[in-house]
């Protein structure tokens, strides 16, 4: 029975981290194509940029797990989006999502699979997490320790935070390629290994899990899978999910890219709605929230970056309601839409805020087990040798 839900919450938990970073650089904008992915240089430290790479196992009877991760990957982002600096600066994130122990994968590869590059992309990163499923194997915590360590563009700034989290309920010294060589090269490359596991708490420590957190000084945590997750509905619910579908409005999809984006938007949407209202409201803060931002695709994003120029557009990468407009016309029609835009994410956060204090007020029973709150204050830990608070 191979854990799944560490997966999605790992992804949570990256998405998570993406709101953490050094706090001792200035933050310089770049190039809108440098967003997605890591440079492994040192001009990658003028970004503030926060790494975090999930590695999910995704063996049998880890359908619980999946389930549990999809519906808390968004309370991680609306955690670590309030994280800032002493000086106010805000981190930028990139996820990275790793499967293994799957019979679906390459037995070649050693039932390892990199999913997702690291991203910025927090429908894409929602898309992978609800693409996985499980199927019975052999898990290799050393392999695909070793693999993402190798694979992935770590930045080699000592100050940047730098994480990954590994899930799964197999002994971590599983299979032949030994986990502390991995583990001794992520000393090496300054990235810290967090472990879940995905049990009972003294069997993860017999079965090497804790030992592969403390080796690189990271937090080992052990979770029950199957726990059900229970969410309170709010009278504020409906609200706000009907804000979300306005916020879409105001979204100017470009080029061939912002086609395909735009739909991808929609079906991240409906994923977390079928799995229950409260999913798709915690996904409707997120996208209110600073870590939601699509300047690849959408206009009014691109806008705000130095580097985006509207005369550089040809006529067809512009929707049909801005292909007969002049530049001062597409201007202002991308203004009034963040104008738009700004309002109704102000409105989301105020009925949020709303919606949090009604929870607090019936919420019943202890949440200190549940993943999310395991990851976040692993997550808050480690980062405050970077000097970041929370609002």
């Amino acid at each position: 029975m191979k854990i799944l839900k560490p997966l999605g919450l790992m992804s949570i938990a990256l998405l998570t981290l993406s709101s953490v970073y050094a706090c001792n650089f200035n933050e310089n904008k770049k190039p809108i194509e440098l967003i997605a992915q890591a440079t492994n240089t040192s001009e990658a430290k003028k970004d503030n940029i926060v790494q975090i790479a999930l590695l999910l196992d995704t063996s049998n009877s880890m359908d619980g797990l999946i389930s549990q991760a999809k519906s808390q990957l968004w309370d991680i982002v609306n955690e670590f989006s309030l994280a800032k600096c002493e000086n106010d600066a805000r981190p930028k994130l990139q996820i990275a999502i790793y499967q293994y122990g799957n019979d679906n994968l390459s037995a070649n590869e050693g039932y390892i699979q990199q999913v997702l590059g690291f991203s910025s992309d927090l429908d894409e990163i929602s898309e992978k997490l609800f693409s996985l499923t499980t199927n019975g194997g052999e898990e290799y915590c050393g392999k695909v320790l070793q693999t993402s360590l190798q694979q992935l563009p770590w930045n080699n700034n000592p100050d940047l935070l730098r994480m990954i989290f590994i899930a799964g309920n197999e002994p971590f010294n599983q299979g032949r390629y030994n986990y502390t060589t991995a583990l001794t090269n992520a000393n090496e490359k300054g990235v810290t290994v967090n472990t879940i596991f995905c049990g009972n708490y003294e069997l993860g420590i017999n079965t090497d899990w804790k030992k592969g957190a403390t080796m690189t000084g990271g937090e080992y945590m052990a979770i029950d899978h199957n726990k059900e997750i229970v969410h309170i509905n709010t009278p504020y619910d409906d609200i706000i999910i009907k804000l979300n579908s306005k916020l879409n409005t105001t979204y100017i999809s470009y080029g061939s890219l912002g086609r395909t984006k735009y739909k991808a938007q929609s079906v991240q949407d409906e994923n977390a709605l079928e799995m229950e209202e409260a999913v798709a409201v915690k996904r409707a803060v997120s996208k209110s929230s600073r870590l939601y931002n699509n300047k690849k695709w959408d206009l009014v994003d691109a806008y705000e970056d130095d580097a985006f120029e509207i005369s550089a557009l040809e006529k067809d990468d512009l929707p049909d309601v801005l292909k007969n407009k002049n530049e001062d016309e597409i201007k202002k029609y991308i203004e009034t839409k963040k104008t738009e835009r700004v309002q109704i994410q102000k409105e989301i956060q105020a009925y949020n805020s709303k919606r949090l204090s009604y929870i607090a007020e019936h919420q019943k029973g202890d949440k200190s087990g549940e993943l999310e709150n395991a990851i976040i204050k692993a997550i808050k830990k480690q980062a405050e040798s970077k000097n970041y608070s929370w609002e």
